[in-house]
């Protein structure tokens, strides 16, 4: 009965109004229409209001009208309050007609009102209800357990998380990664009001690593993209079947070139090893350059599900923490790669230069090859200062790679040297590592766009579809302008503000900043689908199969996968930035040499600087007005990387080295 006043009515009030007199005493003046029900056949004073609840309350066993439900189905009748009291308690006095009253108009399941009469409900319409009754019950039941289960892992406990917990668990996932525009915010605040923890975004994080269900550094940009670094099951047992029994090779006809010395050069951390080199001395006294690039469509059948999952994740993603690779790692890191010591399967291009370094002819064949060496950059550098005459072909190698920089110069290749970190992380520590301008990254670099110059040019002059990457001729600054630069970082940041984005499709066009007029990747397609796919096209062309992909098939293809390839990228991006904001807050104390590169919002004073140590480019608000090129020394302020906010400082009375 609670939500029901009961009253006597002590006299009229106006022409429509009574005032009526609570069990308290108290004097109200209430309109007919808010009279729900009246007892007729006897009075009663204020004063015997209360001893009528109690009466009243005695008889409310919602049970009893189950029975009466039953009888008036069958009947196929309605019913009133009077006739309901006279069919459960056989009499029909105020007391019982109102408990009957009650009885009905709280029912929420086998009645309905119409009126002053309630029709009883069909017995679907019943089931129906106290389902969802008994669902409701059940939810509060789990909503509790959970709650209860929160209270547990907050303090220590372990807890063993249920399916229905998960529900409430990913509320909170969401809110965290999502904020205010999560769809389950709602519910997350509901969920972070029953714990100490802010009813935020940061306090919906704070609570999940609290319950050991994140970690403290846990990537949100890999999980507002739902990027996921296990593969499912299916695609490992492929791997593992691969593994054991590989599927039929395509290119059985592929050239022995295993006589040929091979080089791989790569960072030392390096695990797919996807491309080696090789020069060959021929008799005529000309020196054929070779690039061999790991071939794993050797091990993957179009449509499979190795290739549908290499298509859905479309890249490797790399990270300081560690790589997410585009193949599960046995086959990449294994039979894929280019391993030293081992016959390995490759895609061969065989390219002779003119003395200038422009093509002068080339062939492509699917190989085998036996990589000699592998090495790392600094392996190389070495070798190339001491000029080792054992290995004369690396020798030419470093000539021809520096005659082909040379000749894409002449033809408009725009050369941007900024420095680029290498951030890692190992647990909680953080380095960061500038990357030399080496000879050796010069020479991998050069010879990997001489591969993918011919590949391109290879499709272009048979009518092959491949993924072209071309780039518009940028509009850049004038000499004079670039003269009024400072030389270095300045300069170099200034040119690249002006280069337009690389596109790919499927029509070959010039590539501005390679000064190419033909190019396409394919010396990645371990770590890159789209490289994967060029291979399959000129495989099939070089065998005189029907290509795999026809013009609009592979249009389609590459505006699927060219979005997750720049999603992937992007969260590269914003993890690296995690990682070097982590690191100066690590290292918050430290005094860097900096270099102001451009502004941002000069009406503001807001700078981007260049810490020079670091390779790190950052945002700062000056007290001053400094100038572009201008090198001073700055520290952090404050530091928050999971918010992406610092604030860098000018110091002016430090002693810098």
């Amino acid at each position: 009965m609670e939500g029901r006043r009961i009253g006597v009515i002590d006299r009229p009030e106006g022409k429509k109004h009574w005032v009526v007199i609570d069990a308290s005493g108290q004097s109200h003046v209430v309109h007919p229409r808010q009279v729900s029900y009246s007892v007729s056949g006897q009075t009663y004073a204020p004063e015997e209001v209360a001893q009528f609840r109690a009466a009243v309350e005695q008889h409310l066993d919602p049970t009893s009208l189950e029975v009466a439900w039953e009888l008036l189905t069958e009947e196929q009748t309605s019913t009133t309050a009077e006739d309901l009291s006279l069919l459960l308690f056989s009499e029909q006095s105020p007391v019982l007609c109102y408990a009957s009253f009650c009885l009905l108009t709280d029912d929420k399941v086998f009645f309905k009102r119409k009126g002053d009469r309630f029709e009883p409900r069909s017995v679907s319409q019943v089931a129906d209800i106290q389902h969802q009754i008994k669902r409701e019950a059940e939810r509060e039941q789990q909503q509790q357990r959970f709650y209860n289960g929160l209270q547990a892992a907050i303090a220590g406990d372990s807890v063993d998380w249920t399916p229905s917990d998960r529900v409430y668990l990913s509320a909170v996932e969401n809110f965290a990664l999502f904020g205010e525009e999560s769809k389950s915010r709602l519910q997350a605040r509901e969920i972070l009001s029953h714990t100490d923890f802010e009813k935020t975004p940061v306090g919906a994080f704070d609570l999940l690593v609290a319950l050991g269900l994140w970690e403290k550094h846990e990537n949100l940009f890999l999980r507002r993209r739902n990027m996921a670094d296990q593969f499912p099951p299916q695609v490992s047992l492929a791997a593992e079947q691969y593994l054991d029994m590989p599927p039929p090779d395509q290119d059985r006809d592929r050239r022995d070139l295993t006589h040929l010395k091979v080089y791989t050069i790569d960072d030392e951390s390096t695990a797919e090893i996807d491309d080696g080199l090789s020069l060959e001395f021929l008799d005529d006294g000309r020196e054929r350059i070779w690039v061999h690039i790991a071939d794993p469509s050797r091990w993957v059948v179009p449509g499979d599900d190795l290739d549908r999952e290499a298509q859905r994740r479309t890249t490797t993603v790399y990270l300081p923490t560690g790589m997410i690779p585009m193949f599960p790692l046995e086959l990449s890191t294994g039979p894929m790669s280019l391993t030293q010591g081992n016959c390995c399967c490759a895609l061969s291009f065989g390219i002779l230069l003119t003395q200038e370094g422009s093509l002068d002819s080339y062939e492509i064949c699917t190989s085998q090859v036996t990589p000699t060496y592998r090495l790392t950059y600094e392996d190389v550098d070495e070798m190339l200062e001491l000029g080792v005459q054992a290995e004369s072909e690396l020798m030419s190698l470093a000539k021809w790679a520096k005659i082909r920089q040379q000749w894409r110069t002449r033809q408009g290749a725009i050369q941007i040297q900024l420095p680029e970190p290498s951030i890692k992380v190992q647990g909680e520590t953080v380095t960061i590592d500038l990357l030399p301008n080496s000879m050796s990254r010069e020479l991998v670099a050069e010879m990997m766009i001489l591969a993918g110059e011919v590949a391109a040019t290879y499709g272009f002059a048979h009518g092959v579809p491949l993924p072209f990457r071309h780039q518009a001729q940028p509009d850049l600054p004038t000499e004079e302008e670039l003269l009024q630069l400072s030389p270095g970082p300045v300069r170099a940041c200034a040119i690249r503000r002006c280069m337009p984005r690389s596109e790919v499709s499927t029509t070959p066009q010039r590539h501005s900043s390679l000064g190419l007029e033909h190019y396409c990747q394919v010396t990645s397609p371990i770590r890159r689908y789209a490289d994967l796919v060029a291979h399959l096209q000129i495989k099939a062309h070089l065998r005189g199969d029907d290509l795999p992909y026809s013009e609009l098939d592979l249009t389609q293809l590459l505006s699927t996968v060219a979005p997750v390839a720049y999603e992937s990228a992007l969260v590269e991006r914003q993890t690296n930035r995690y990682w070097s904001l982590e690191f100066l807050r690590q290292q918050k104390d430290e005094i860097w040499r900096a270099l102001v590169l451009r502004w941002l919002r000069e009406h503001e004073n807001l700078a981007l600087v260049l810490l020079e140590d670091l390779g790190l480019e950052l945002p700062m608000r000056f007290n001053r007005i400094p100038h572009l090129g201008e090198a001073l020394q700055v520290k952090v302020r404050d530091v928050d990387p999971r918010l992406d906010k610092i604030v860098l400082v000018e110091v002016l009375d430090s002693i810098y080295p």
